[in-house]
């Protein structure tokens, strides 16, 4: 952990206490916008424009954006502000991340961006309900908190990050969960990827099923 987020914890969100925002649906404190190019799983390499929502309960220990862990601080946004910054680009994919964006009712977001011709793509750990009308559902489950079954029947993609060699385990059990239809990719952890990718190489040629994902926009240093 580095030491300008070594202060930071996740939420402590009560399961009844979601969505965040239902006093106001149509508002999100966001932590960032940016236009880049989806790095990982089945749409990598595509041009998006991706929304990072501030507020996370799962906190996990290698998250790469701790800084989103909190919802406090970052400024409240209104679905119509954000999908408006989301058209000044020419892709039509969106990208709702965090943080863990199913912490907040997303339904407005969706419709604002649908209006503007987007198509929306959300990434989760799968920890709580989906609000929302989502075109594209990419589950990454999260030791520290298990996904919900809902969610999982939801996914379109399955994205399991690989840090130990137990975790093919781990793996295989939330394929389990998910849809025939649905997408499987391993993915090694960052800090440890150049130990642990030629072993996802060697389970994806024993079992075919799954396919390798990695963080492109990391290898060329782009958001």
């Amino acid at each position: 952990m580095h030491a300008d987020t070594a202060h930071i914890k996740p939420l402590k969100v009560a399961d009844t206490a979601c969505p965040l925002n239902a006093a106001d649906p149509d508002r999100l404190p966001v932590m960032e916008t940016f236009y880049s190019l989806q790095g990982e799983g089945f749409h990598q390499g595509k041009a998006a424009f991706f929304i990072r929502l501030a507020g996370c309960d799962v906190g996990c220990v290698w998250c790469d954006v701790k800084e989103s862990w909190m919802a406090e601080g970052y400024p409240v946004l209104s679905a119509t502000e954000i999908a408006h910054q989301a058209a000044l680009h020419p892709a039509r994919m969106a990208i709702i991340t965090g943080g863990e964006p199913t912490l907040y009712d997303l339904r407005a977001l969706c419709q604002a961006l649908h209006q503007q011709g987007f198509r929306v793509h959300l990434e989760t750990s799968g920890a709580h309900e989906l609000v929302g009308d989502f075109d594209w559902i990419c589950l990454s489950p999260k030791k520290f908190k298990s996904p919900l079954k809902s969610v999982c029947q939801q996914a379109h993609e399955l994205k399991v990050v690989i840090y130990h060699r137990s975790d093919f385990a781990w793996a295989e059990t939330h394929a389990r969960q998910v849809t025939p239809a649905c997408k499987l990719y391993l993915q090694p952890e960052w800090s440890r990827r150049e130990r642990m990718t030629p072993l996802i190489i060697d389970y994806i040629q024993q079992h075919p099923q799954w396919e390798l994902s990695l963080q492109l926009h990391k290898y060329v240093q782009i958001p």
